[in-house]
């Protein structure tokens, strides 16, 4: 295990820095491939005089800054792995990067069932990670989810991230379209959430490169006006949900309000939009009947 001095590491990671980057993004590199946490930092500042052990050396965790850096390649990529919530995720090009927005739609479902103890039964419709359902998995106990995604490599990395995140069973995985996977639960859902394809084919050709060029295109583009998915998902769904189940969506932050005329055509209830952290209407949510 490679070591080093407090004082060098210190001045090395100033001129890694420097080149350019985000300190979020170093820390994750130092955390997930070095093995120095942010807490062993801080330790090491008070302990000048000691010694740094890394899990790697200097100059392959500067060789993966540098393909950050020169390529856009997104350091979770890079590393492997991202942190959502309170959970630590493996991720590949083959999943979309968990974003901190879509923390909120689990609030969401924390708000609607305050109860941790009632036994829910819930789908995710293309889990990607698995972040969203392994996270209420966790919140909810007793309660039961199915999760599906139409690459099996993608759900591969999800049950991975579920085994690493619980000892619990409480969530299963299906590979398919949507809800095509889940017909032996017709009406049997108390709740489903989505964060679907929902970019618009014009603004997808525009999208930063560290995004357009290493994500996966499946998980992004949502047909030519952003809606295709959400149009398949929002019209099922009343066969899959229980009297009084929820359909929680994240949508793109233009599309909150043709997102909400799709529900109520299909005879949604307590239709609402609400607001991310930016304060824009990022998650549409109704109640079947």
């Amino acid at each position: 295990m490679p070591s080093i001095s407090v004082k060098e590491f210190l001045f090395w990671k100033k001129i890694q820095l420097s080149k350019g980057g985000d300190y979020q993004s170093f820390a994750l590199l130092l955390d997930s491939v070095g093995g120095i946490s942010n807490s062993d930092l801080n330790l090491s500042r008070i302990n000048s005089g000691d010694n740094l052990y890394l899990r790697k050396d200097l100059d392959f965790l500067e060789s993966i800054w540098k393909d950050h850096l020169l390529n856009s390649t997104p350091i979770q990529y890079l590393c492997g792995i991202t942190f959502w919530r309170d959970l630590k995720l493996k991720v590949t090009k083959k999943v979309l990067i968990p974003r901190p927005e879509t923390e909120l739609i689990v609030d969401i479902v924390l708000n609607i069932f305050r109860k941790k103890s009632e036994k829910l039964f819930f789908a995710e419709l293309g889990t990607g990670s698995g972040a969203i359902s392994i996270a209420l998995a966790l919140a909810y106990p007793l309660s039961e989810g199915v999760a599906t995604d139409i690459n099996q490599e993608a759900l591969e990395i999800a049950i991975k991230n579920f085994v690493n995140s619980s000892k619990k069973s409480n969530l299963k995985f299906y590979c398919g379209n949507w809800w095509s996977p889940l017909e032996s639960f017709k009406g049997k859902l108390d709740f489903a959430i989505s964060n679907p394809p929902y970019i618009p084919r014009d603004t997808y050709e525009k999208l930063p490169k560290e995004v357009k060029n290493f994500e996966p295109k499946v998980a992004l583009l949502g047909g030519e006006d952003g809606l295709k998915h959400i149009r398949e998902i929002i019209q099922k769904a009343p066969l899959f949900l229980k009297e009084n189940g929820w359909l929680i969506l994240e949508n793109h932050f233009d599309q909150s309000e043709e997102v909400k005329q799709l529900l109520i055509k299909n005879k949604f209830t307590s239709i609402e939009i609400l607001k991310d952290l930016s304060g824009i209407g990022r998650f549409t949510i109704g109640r079947y009947k």
